[in-house]
């Protein structure tokens, strides 16, 4: 049997794996896989990645070319199941069969909840939504910029309400907000804006609103991203997440400094309403003014209050005025008594004072010089003489002339201290003179006589003593009238009239004439 011919072709190991690539290439040109995603690294250095999907009871190997893998809305994630949709063929090296995929999506919304979720607990992880990093919305932004589609219905929402509200300046970037490059597109604008220089031609935003309309969750895919999420973290303009509808869920809104349920919510958020703001301040500045009438007059009352205890200035001064006038009446009565006293002790030593007993004290001055004179030339002639005398034995040995010159010097200091003695004693006396004269002066002028020359009269009894008072004197008594040029005779005629006292004085009626 070994050696029996047979008539069935040979083929080469090549040829069958080429007959085998092309029957399966053919047959499983395009397939769509469901699988779990096993063994992904991510690329390879040439840019190519390599993989197995497998299920329950297989695998196969998958390949993403490079070109291919740029193109994937969904990269490859280890322990992802996806859909797999792409070309069967073999690898004749190693008789395997493998998928070269084109495009992946997940299986199914529970596949994609659970890479949300896993991406969300990653960036959690790294305190991206960490409430403490969210900031204060601007109250009343100049400049707002839009990341969002420029056709579609969301920007004219926005627009419109923010027109309702408070219009404002608004910059739209226009983005595609779903597909293969919505990722790369709003990251391109939330960085795009805050590159904007703060005195550019392009005003910087002072608030941002990343806004979609509805959609499920592959069309918000991109917002999931997490290259967006990043963007929106490192972003130094607050931004407000408006990303589908109330119940729609993305990851921007977790980093975002506030979440907005649609839109349209978004743009009541970025500014307040004009109206309400201009009824706000109306009423804030009513209410200040009715605190400033308030406090203006409860400051008034105090004021009042604390007046009425305070004294009349009248009051202030009413005792020293009187006190004054007080002061004022008893001065003309103590300046007469002090004139009084004074010309009284005038009187007294006036007789002491007289220019003659001065002048006769000054020529017993005189004589008691004169003799003091007399008595010192005899003196000295008296010593002159003594000396002689006891000199005598001496004289053969003394020339006169040295005796005769301290006699002389003696003699001439002797009549210098008689000259200067004189004239001293005259300057003495003319002092005394003078100080005489001016001391008689001031007597005549606080003397009686002058205010008799002021047409007043002194009143005297019969007896010398002057009257004070009409009860001095009585009907027939003689009285002595001196005026200032002479006497009068006169004798009391009828009763003296006692002057009525008044009915009240000034201080009993409270008023007071007043010094001025």
């Amino acid at each position: 049997m070994s050696d029996q011919q047979t008539n069935a072709y040979e083929f080469t190991v090549s040829e069958i794996s080429s007959a085998v690539k092309r029957t399966v290439e053919d047959q499983f040109g395009h397939v769509r896989v469901r699988g779990e995603i096993s063994g992904f690294r991510g690329q390879h250095s040439s840019g190519h990645s390599y993989f197995t999907l497998k299920d329950d009871g297989a695998c196969i190997d998958a390949v993403v070319w490079k070109t291919s893998y740029a193109r994937l809305t969904f990269k490859p994630q280890e322990g992802l199941e996806v859909i797999a949709t792409g070309r069967l063929t073999t690898y004749p090296r190693s008789s395997k069969y493998q998928i070269v995929i084109e495009q992946i999506e997940p299986a199914g919304a529970g596949a994609l909840m659970a890479l949300l979720e896993e991406r969300r607990r990653k960036l959690l992880a790294e305190g991206l939504f960490a409430p403490e990093r969210k900031r204060q919305l601007p109250y009343l932004p100049r400049v707002i910029g839009v990341v969002t589609s420029p056709t579609g219905a969301v920007i004219r929402d926005i627009l419109h309400r923010l027109d309702d509200r408070f219009p404002s300046h608004v910059i739209v970037w226009p983005v595609r907000v779903q597909g293969d490059t919505c990722a790369s597109e709003v990251t391109a604008a939330i960085d795009g804006f805050n590159a904007f220089a703060p005195d550019g031609p392009i005003p910087r935003p002072d608030l941002l609103i990343v806004a979609r309309g509805g959609g499920s969750i592959e069309d918000l895919w991109g917002f999931n991203e997490e290259s967006v999420v990043r963007a929106v973290a490192r972003s130094a303009i607050p931004v407000i997440s408006a990303v589908g509808h109330e119940t729609d869920i993305t990851l921007i809104d977790y980093v975002a400094d506030r979440r907005a349920p649609t839109p349209t919510g978004a743009a009541e958020m970025a500014v307040p309403v004009r109206s309400e703001l201009i009824g706000y301040v109306e009423d804030l500045g009513s209410r200040q003014r009715m605190a400033a009438r308030r406090i203006a007059a409860n400051l008034k009352d105090r004021f009042r209050a604390a007046s009425a205890g305070m004294p009349r200035p009248g009051d202030l001064i009413s005792t020293q005025r009187q006190r004054l006038d007080m002061a004022t009446a008893r001065l003309g009565s103590a300046l007469r008594a002090e004139q009084h006293a004074k010309a009284m002790d005038h009187q007294r030593i006036a007789g002491r004072l007289a220019i003659g007993l001065l002048r006769g004290r000054l020529e017993a001055a005189s004589n008691r010089l004169e003799n003091a004179a007399t008595r010192a030339r005899h003196g000295l002639q008296t010593r002159a003489g003594r000396a002689r005398v006891a000199y005598s034995p001496l004289a053969g040995r003394l020339r006169p002339g040295l005796l005769a010159t301290p006699i002389s010097q003696g003699r001439r200091h002797l009549e210098a201290a008689t000259a200067r003695m004189e004239p001293a004693y005259i300057r003495i006396v003319e002092a005394r003179r003078a100080r005489l004269d001016g001391i008689a002066k001031l007597l005549n002028s606080v003397s009686y006589q002058q205010v008799l020359a002021r047409g007043f009269a002194l009143v005297k009894d019969a007896e010398g003593n002057l009257v004070r008072t009409s009860t001095d004197v009585k009907p027939g008594d003689t009285l002595t009238i001196d005026v200032a040029q002479g006497s009068i005779a006169a004798t009391v005629a009828g009763a003296p009239s006692i002057p009525k006292r008044k009915a009240r004085s000034d201080e009993e009626t409270g008023t007071q004439e007043s010094l001025f």
